[in-house]
Formats: C-alpha cells, sequence, structure tokens
C-alpha cells in the first residue's frame, strides 16, 4: 500500500461490549466477552445476515478475533479509545466511558499541568505534575500518563520516569509514576469526598447519576488482591465518607468467575440499601439493609492504620428484611468483637491537652527552611541493625523538660521522648517518610509524612500526622509554610530524635541472606528427598500424571530459572543427557567434579523423576559449586543465561563436548551449544535464503529452526564432523525489540544429513551420488531458493553451464571410497525435538515434549506462583499444553497468516519467545 493511501485511510472504528456475551470460534470454541472489553474493527470485516448485522473486531484485551453482533457493541470515539485501553477494571473503563468530557481534558492536559493521583488506599491525593502522555512501547495504542510525585509523596514512587529501559521522562529517583486514565483526576478530593471550593467540575459523577465512579486505590491492589471478611474498610457515596466491615468479598453468583469482584460491607451508621442477598443467595448477614451496602471492588478502600476508627456495634437485633437469613454463629460474634477492640486507638489523655495548651509559646520572628530530601525507602543495610523494641509500651519515668526544650507552637513540639539509647545513635537507619512512630509519654501515634530541616532548630525535624487530632497541631504547615498535608489540627513538628517506633507493631523482621535460607528451617516443608537408584525417565500419560499441578518441577529461588528451565528440560522426560549423570571421573578429577555429578544424579535428576519434584535448597547447592568453581559470585543471586549455565557446567563435570565441527581451518572446533547466525535480511546485495513474509501485506515475519540451521551452517562455511547425540540449538535474539523473527518454528523433526562432512548426499537433480555443492545455488531464486543444492559431475556442468551461474564457485564434497551407481539409498539423519527454553521479561520457561502424540506437551514455570512475601517461597507449577502441538504441525506460510496478537499464552511464548531448542538422536545417545 502506497504512503499517500496510508495517509488517507480512517483509523479503524473502536466498540466496547454492551453486555456479556458468548461467540463461538471453530478454533477456540466458546470464547465469552465480557462488558467492558474494547474491540477494534478488522478491515472488511461487515457483514448482513438473516439475523442482524455482523463485525468482525479484535477485542483487545484478549487478543481473539471474533464475529458479533452490532446489537452488543457500542461505538467508543477514536480519539478516547487510546485512554480507556489501559484501563483494566470493566466497571471502572464504563465509567469513564460515560465521562467523555473528563477524557478529553485528559487527552489535551499540556503537560506541566498539576493533577492529583489516588494514591495506595489513602483517602488524601497526593499532588503531582503531569511529566509525559503516550504509549510505553512503539507501535501501542494504549495511552498512559506519567507524573511526577510532590509534596509528601515525593521519594514514594516508582522509577526516575524510566520504564523497563525506555526514558519516557526525567524526574528525581523514586519519584515518577506511570498511570492509567483512571487513577488521576484534575481536582483534588478530600477526605469527605468533595472537591475543593474553587473547582466547578467534579472529578467523578454525582450519586444521582448512574455511573460508577473510578476506583481510587488502584495502585496499591495486584491483578490477585481482595479484601478479607473481617476488614475494616471504608467508600464514598453522595460526597460522604462512609466505613464498616468486609462481610463477603468475591464475583457474585452466576457470573463468571473472571468477572468484577464485589464487597458486601456492614457498615457503622444506617446508609445503606442492601439485606446481603444477590439474586435470592444470601451472600452474607446483615441485620438491615439500612446497614448493608454491596459494591465493586475498586470503590471500596482498607483502611489504613491511621484512618481507623472504633465502629459501632449498637445494631438492630431483628432484620428487618421480608427475607430470613440463619443467625450468624458465635464465632462470628467473637470475631467481630475481636475486629472492633483491634481497630480502636488509644485516646489523647486530658493531661496531655493541659500540657500542650500551656507550652504554646508563638515565635516571633520565623525563619525560612532548609527542606532536607526525603531518606530513601530502602531497607537497611544488615551492618546498620535496627533496634529492638518491646512489644509493648517502654515504660520509663518520664523526663521533666527542661526551659530551653519545653516549649512547642504552630505544631512544633520539642517534649523529649524517653530515652531509648540504641535507637537514637542512629536515627536515619530507620525513620524515614512512612515510618510509624509514637512521641511522648503517655504516647502520640502517627506516620512521619515529612523529614527536613527547619532554621534555628539545629537538628532534623519530622513532620507526623498523628491518629488523633490534637488542638495545638496544625494541617502540616508550620508557620505557613507548607511541608506536607494532612487533616487540620494532625499535623506535629518534632525533633526527629525523639520519635521512637510505634510499639504497638512488632519491629520489622531482618533482611535474610536468601542463598543461605534454602538450608534454613524455613524450607523444610518445601525439601524434597535424595534418591541413589537410577532413575529413568517416565512418559506418556504417566509423565502427565507425575508433573502435572503446582509444587511440581523444580522449585525456583533467587533468579534460579534459567537453571530449573534448562535442567527439566534436558531430564524430565528424556535420557538423551543421562550420559553427564554417568560421565567416568577418577583421582585426578577435580573433586568438585564428582561433587557436582553425585548432587546432579542423585539430588536432582532421580528425585525429579521419581517424586516429580526438587526443591531449591538442591539446585542451590549445585549453583555454589559453579560459583566456587568459576569464582563469580553471581551464579548463586543473579540473573544468567541458560547457555552460559551449560556451558559451565559441562566445563565442571569435565565431559567431552557434544559439537565438533568443520569450518576453513582443518582441525575441527569442539563446542556444546550452537548459536544460530543467519545472514542479515538488510545485507546487500539482498540475501534472502529463508522465506520471510513482508509486514506491509499484514503478514508475519516467521522462519523455521530447520531453515535457520542450513543458512548458518551453509554461509559460515561449516559441516559437523559427526552426527550429535543432542544438539541444543541457541535461536537468533536481539533484545526484546530488537528480533529478526517475530515467530521462530521449532522444527519438530531436524535433518542434518547435509550438514555432515563426510554423509553420502543425494544430487538435487538425478539422486545419484552428490559430489559437488555450490553456495551461490543456495541464494539463486531459480534454483530451489532457501535449499543445500548439491550436484553429481553431470548436472554440476548443466547447472553452471548458464550464464547467470558461470561465476559460481561449487566446491567438492568429501565422499566414501568406492564406486557407486544408480541412485544413492535415501537414508537421513534425523534428531527430534525434545523440549524448547523461551524467555519472556528475563524470565525462563520450559516446553517439553513427553510423549509421542502430538499433543504431549508440558509447560514449566519454576516461580508460577508465590507464597508469602519478600521472605516467602516460590511455587513451581507443570501443566499440560496441548495446544501447541497443533501450531508446531503447521506450515510456515500458515503460522505467517495468524495474527500474532491473537495468539495466546503459551502458544505465543513458544512460537515468539523460543530461547532455545534441544534436539536428540536416541540412537546415537546411547553411545555417548
Amino acid at each position: 500500500m502506497s504512503g499517500d493511501s496510508n495517509k488517507s485511510r480512517l483509523p479503524p472504528k473502536m466498540y466496547v461490549v454492551d453486555s456479556d456475551h458468548n461467540v463461538q470460534d471453530h478454533l477456540e470454541g466458546t470464547i465469552h466477552l465480557q462488558r467492558g472489553q474494547l474491540c477494534q474493527e478488522q478491515e472488511g470485516g461487515g457483514e448482513r445476515g438473516g439475523r442482524g448485522d455482523y463485525l468482525w473486531v479484535k477485542v483487545i484485551d484478549n487478543g481473539s478475533v471474533v464475529k458479533i453482533s452490532k446489537q452488543v457493541l457500542r461505538d467508543v470515539p477514536s480519539d478516547l479509545a487510546g485512554l480507556l485501553e489501559p484501563v483494566q477494571d470493566l466497571d471502572a473503563r464504563l465509567g469513564l466511558l460515560s465521562r467523555p468530557h473528563h477524557l478529553q481534558q485528559l487527552a489535551s492536559l499540556p503537560l506541566g499541568s498539576e493533577v492529583w493521583v489516588f494514591w495506595n488506599q489513602s483517602v488524601e491525593m497526593p499532588e503531582a505534575e503531569l511529566r509525559y502522555r503516550g504509549p510505553l512501547t512503539s507501535g501501542s495504542s494504549a495511552v498512559y500518563f506519567g507524573v511526577q510525585l510532590k509534596g509528601w509523596a515525593a521519594g514514594r514512587g516508582k522509577s526516575n520516569g524510566n520504564y523497563k529501559g525506555h526514558q519516557l521522562f526525567t524526574c528525581p529517583e523514586s519519584c515518577g509514576l506511570v498511570l492509567a486514565a483512571h487513577e488521576l483526576s484534575l481536582y483534588p478530593l478530600s477526605r469527605g469526598g468533595n472537591a475543593s471550593a474553587h473547582d466547578h467540575t467534579q472529578p467523578y459523577p454525582s450519586s444521582s447519576s448512574n455511573i460508577n465512579p473510578p476506583p481510587v486505590n488502584i495502585l496499591s491492589r495486584g491483578a490477585d488482591s481482595s479484601l478479607t471478611v473481617g476488614q475494616r474498610v471504608w467508600f464514598t457515596q453522595e460526597e460522604s465518607v462512609h466505613r464498616g466491615t468486609v462481610q463477603f468479598c468475591g464475583p457474585l453468583p452466576g457470573r463468571p468467575s473472571s468477572s468484577s469482584v464485589y464487597v458486601g460491607v456492614l457498615l457503622d451508621h444506617a446508609a445503606g440499601s442492601w439485606d446481603g442477598y444477590y439474586k435470592d443467595t444470601n451472600l452474607c448477614f446483615i441485620p438491615s439493609p439500612e446497614f448493608g451496602a454491596l459494591l465493586p471492588l475498586f470503590r471500596v478502600n482498607a483502611e489504613t492504620r491511621s484512618e481507623r476508627s472504633p465502629p459501632p456495634v449498637n445494631y438492630p437485633k431483628l432484620p428487618l428484611s421480608n427475607k430470613t437469613a440463619p443467625l450468624p454463629p458465635s464465632t462470628h460474634n467473637k470475631d467481630l468483637s475481636q475486629s472492633v477492640s483491634s481497630t480502636s486507638r488509644p485516646l489523647i489523655h486530658p493531661g496531655m491537652l493541659v500540657t500542650a495548651k500551656k507550652a504554646l509559646q508563638p515565635s516571633t520572628n520565623p525563619a525560612p527552611e532548609v527542606a532536607l530530601k526525603p531518606p530513601p525507602l530502602t531497607t537497611p543495610k544488615p551492618a546498620l541493625k535496627p533496634p529492638t523494641v518491646p512489644p509493648n509500651k517502654p515504660q520509663a519515668p518520664p523526663m521533666s523538660p527542661s526551659t530551653g526544650d519545653s516549649r512547642f507552637s504552630n505544631g512544633f513540639q520539642n517534649l523529649p521522648s524517653p530515652p531509648i539509647s540504641d535507637q537514637r545513635a542512629e536515627p536515619n537507619t530507620w525513620l524515614e517518610v512512612g515510618s510509624m512512630v509514637e512521641v511522648n509519654d503517655p504516647p502520640l501515634f502517627g506516620v512521619i509524612c515529612w523529614i527536613g530541616q527547619i532554621s534555628g532548630i539545629p537538628e532534623p525535624v519530622a513532620g507526623i500526622e498523628l491518629d488523633q487530632e490534637l488542638s495545638a497541631a496544625t494541617d502540616g504547615s508550620y508557620f505557613g509554610k507548607r511541608h506536607f498535608r494532612c487533616p487540620a489540627n494532625k499535623g506535629l513538628f518534632v525533633k526527629l530524635q525523639n520519635c521512637r517506633r510505634d510499639s504497638r507493631f512488632p519491629a520489622p523482621e531482618m533482611t535474610l541472606n536468601q542463598v543461605d535460607r534454602c538450608n534454613s528451617i524455613a524450607f523444610l516443608n518445601w525439601s524434597s528427598e535424595r534418591v541413589d537408584e537410577n532413575t529413568p525417565p517416565v512418559l506418556g500419560q504417566d509423565a502427565l500424571l507425575l508433573y502435572e499441578g503446582f509444587k511440581k518441577g523444580i522449585q525456583g529461588h533467587l533468579n534460579s530459572c534459567y537453571l530449573d528451565a534448562s535442567l527439566f528440560s534436558m531430564f524430565s522426560c528424556c535420557s538423551s543427557f543421562d550420559w553427564l549423570l554417568f560421565w567416568p571421573t577418577g583421582p585426578h578429577h577435580n573433586p568438585r567434579s564428582r561433587s557436582a555429578q553425585d548432587l546432579l544424579r542423585c539430588e536432582i535428576v532421580n528425585p525429579l523423576r521419581r517424586f516429580g519434584y526438587v526443591c531449591a535448597s538442591k539446585t542451590m547447592s549445585l549453583r555454589k559449586l559453579l560459583k566456587a568453581e568459576t569464582a563469580d559470585a553471581g551464579f548463586t543471586n543473579e540473573e544468567k543465561d541458560p547457555e552460559e549455565f551449560l556451558n559451565q557446567l559441562f566445563l565442571l563435570l569435565q565431559v567431552e563436548p557434544l559439537l565438533k565441527i568443520r569450518s576453513s581451518s582443518p582441525e575441527p572446533q569442539e563446542c556444546f551449544i550452537y548459536q544460530l547466525f543467519p545472514p542479515s535480511i538488510s545485507s546487500s546485495p539482498p540475501v534472502s535464503p529463508i522465506a520471510l513474509s513482508s509486514p506491509a501485506a499484514c503478514l508475519v515475519r516467521v522462519s523455521s529452526v530447520q531453515a535457520l540451521l542450513e543458512s548458518s551452517f551453509m554461509h559460515s562455511g561449516l559441516k559437523l564432523t559427526e552426527a550429535p547425540s543432542c544438539l541444543p540449538l541457541l535461536m537468533p535474539r536481539f533484545g526484546k525489540d530488537f528480533k529478526m523473527f517475530d515467530a521462530i518454528v521449532p522444527s519438530l523433526t531436524l535433518d542434518i544429513t547435509d550438514l555432515l562432512d563426510s554423509a553420502v548426499r543425494q544430487c538435487s537433480i538425478c539422486q545419484t551420488l552428490a559430489q559437488w555443492e555450490c553456495v551461490q545455488c543456495y541464494e539463486d531464486d531459480d534454483i530451489t531458493p532457501g535449499q543445500f543444492n548439491q550436484y553429481c559431475n553431470i548436472c554440476n556442468e548443466q547447472v553452471h553451464t548458464h550464464k547467470k551461474r558461470q561465476a559460481h564457485k561449487p566446491t567438492l564434497i568429501k565422499v566414501a571410497l568406492g564406486c557407486w551407481e544408480g541412485p544413492v539409498p535415501g537414508s537421513r539423519q534425523l534428531m527430534d525435538l525434545f523440549a524448547v527454553t523461551c524467555i519472556e521479561t528475563s524470565h525462563y520457561v520450559s516446553f517439553v515434549k513427553h510423549g509421542p502424540q502430538h499433543t504431549d506437551w508440558l509447560f514449566f514455570d519454576s516461580m508460577a506462583d508465590r507464597e508469602g512475601g519478600e521472605n516467602g517461597f516460590n511455587v513451581p507449577q507443570v501443566r499440560a499444553c496441548p495446544e501447541v502441538g497443533r501450531y508446531l504441525r503447521m506450515t510456515i506460510d500458515e503460522i505467517s497468516r495468524l495474527d500474532a496478537a491473537s495468539l495466546r499464552d503459551p502458544v505465543r511464548r513458544l512460537l515468539c519467545d523460543a530461547y532455545m531448542c534441544l534436539y536428540h538422536s536416541p540412537e546415537l545417545s546411547l553411545y555417548k
């Protein structure tokens, strides 16, 4: 298509699914579309049927291309679709779509404008400056917003404007955030839910509207986050904040599990209209509809520690609903009372207020301040041990303040706290913005929102937002100079040295040594057994029964996925690498070699084949041996590549190389892994031995491993001196954004006959003994381009008599001694694919063939799930993946016509992210 026609072409129409709908696909079966999903009309996709008009559309959210009735689609302005695409919550997306004026304001907002961010679960919205608006990657239509946090939120962001190696904008470290449209507001929102008085447009629709407001806590929740029963929450409605306790959290009955999560709340005050039922199904116990509310998850926010208040328990004893519900069990009442007591906060002692009022002495000459940069939000180094704080409030006699330290004014308090020497020695080693602290005795509790220097006070000062109001406190200002924002009468300024860790909470755990943690008692429940008996691999359905499920395969730990995926690929369902386990070792061998072989055989391979699981402590032991052998500490804690691991493992085991390759030199070169180096597509003169589809024709650039291997050997002048038992091949990759091919199809069978140095080969024309081969003919469009061309004496003369090929330089083939007459036997040297290792965003996974059927494929991820937080455990998973077999049997031409965006995991990973393909010859592996 010409450039002029591209300019005049209108952008494709965009739609949103107006109601839940099922469509049938001949390949994928039933595809469920959810209300709120975005769709893009496909070119020439309109059809008129007997039952109405239909459109072929691509669903942006899942990549499916389906035919759907226009009746379930709603038009979306093309200039707004990009703003809606990043919004993953479908209800929030529909809420934004109902407010096109707000979206248009965001789309035209100048860079540098002031905006407000829905920050974590806090009602207070931090200020920010708009620094970037656009896509995150080239070619994407999704519009994101990059902001620089200001005020109290500065230093609590996630980046310096860099997103996955791309510098979208520049800002101080830990001050940048990348957000979607629903996570921004053009106007500040107070704790009461109202915009400030000077605003003329509410950031949310009014309560009388049917529009759901955008979520206020998306930044703090991951895909798997949800609230728990008994948790304290709050939400805004009718410009008021309502609080309560979660009684139900989950998808609604009769709706798919992937639909939006809803929360049932037992309110503190009579402001609701829900009785605990949904379509005749009792979700939870609500004593009266006036005390119940059912809301989408995005509208409900977990109460922070500073926001909690004791909920009243004087609910009506009898339900007013006409439906009967069983009374909650006694355990529920017990839990509720515990929740009430746990959320209450100590009241301010009256004597504290009297002391505060008497000590108020306004400063007569406040001097300008010099703000200090907030300390970084990092974990303290192990050398700087945080202070040990007893679980209860420290009991120390109150100190009488001296005349010079006993006054506080305009929110500044200088009353000393009980002395704790170990905390005051290095306060900045644990005190930072966001630290929960207490001051005075009886204590005042709060959160540090600002740390800086105030003129006239030689020591660092902390600005604290208190849990409870104090008449002497401010709103975060000190003599008219704002340092942070908080509600009135809750901002207090104290010397940093007078702050103590909040004694109501236990001290944070020390950072553990994750390398040694594998051998700690914490891994006891995740350990695996040693198996000394030689255990062959299982195949077919037995392999599926052994491996499938969670806590299967090899457990990942501390960036070990490169090693986990490689070992599972090599040993789980194939014995062709078993020669590594039995390679002869003697007294002259390195002691580490014998230890590594025993560890690999008895602690990893045999247990994997016997029980289907190996814990991370076993692989960590192997990583320690590699570290000791190579003096590379990165083997125990850093990301590596599979070929780096395998090369060092083979060297540690002191085994012979797998491959012997001859080039122009007489002596063959030995190696363990071969890297494919196909010729450059942009070479001059043009070289196109590999058939590539033109992107202009909306086709995918695809090649096969067979074509890549032949091309790499042919253009490098290489030959194998002998057929290998195993052949690990590295795919040509140049990073995520610089791939030579959109997809590489792992050939199920690899023919290496023509790559062998001394193999008997057939003439490409008459099938007699070939004696010549020609590299130039490999690139000739008239003679089967992209294939080996080898000729007997007669055919060689005939082919190169043509004037176009007179400049070719055929070379002699080494043939076995003897006289050949007639056709050469057509036996071929073939190798079978048995595993593929893939990489996506620095994480390796593997596909393994476990049986003879084309659908016998397993997918393995050593870090598929996580149990616990930073000091938790990775949960490995193996699952059946029969769908990839169908794609591996497709031709290059068929795959090139697929829409790459429509490929779903794990097929997309296999075709688009292949990193290493493992081939073997079972017959030859017996002799290795």
